[in-house]
């Protein structure tokens, strides 16, 4: 099942996932020749909770060709919680999250 979101993980999810990756990206100026498409795709054992999204400081969600961009800043996070469909504690159960 391939899921796809836009929306930046919520608090609870980025401390909780099994996966989370993030990134932060500053720019003095950003110009973009063509506007860029992008989307991730959550496939295999993702649960249906796991969320990819950014929060941005002036940069529009859907930015303008030839448009500089200035003092601009971008937070990306992909959570992704596995599903456990295995049964508790069979031979196949992941073991316990180690905090």
């Amino acid at each position: 099942m391939a899921v796809s979101r836009d929306e930046h993980p919520e608090p609870e999810l980025q401390r909780t996932a099994d996966i989370l990756f993030t990134a932060r990206v500053k720019a003095d100026e950003l110009c973009f020749g063509t506007a860029p498409e992008s989307r991730v795709e959550f496939t295999g054992d993702a649960g249906d909770d796991s969320a990819s999204g950014s929060t941005r400081t002036d940069l529009p969600d859907e930015v303008e060709e030839n448009i500089t961009y200035r003092d601009v800043r971008i937070d990306y996070a992909i959570a992704a919680r596995l599903r456990d469909d295995k049964p508790a504690g069979g031979p196949q159960a992941r073991p316990p999250r180690r905090r």
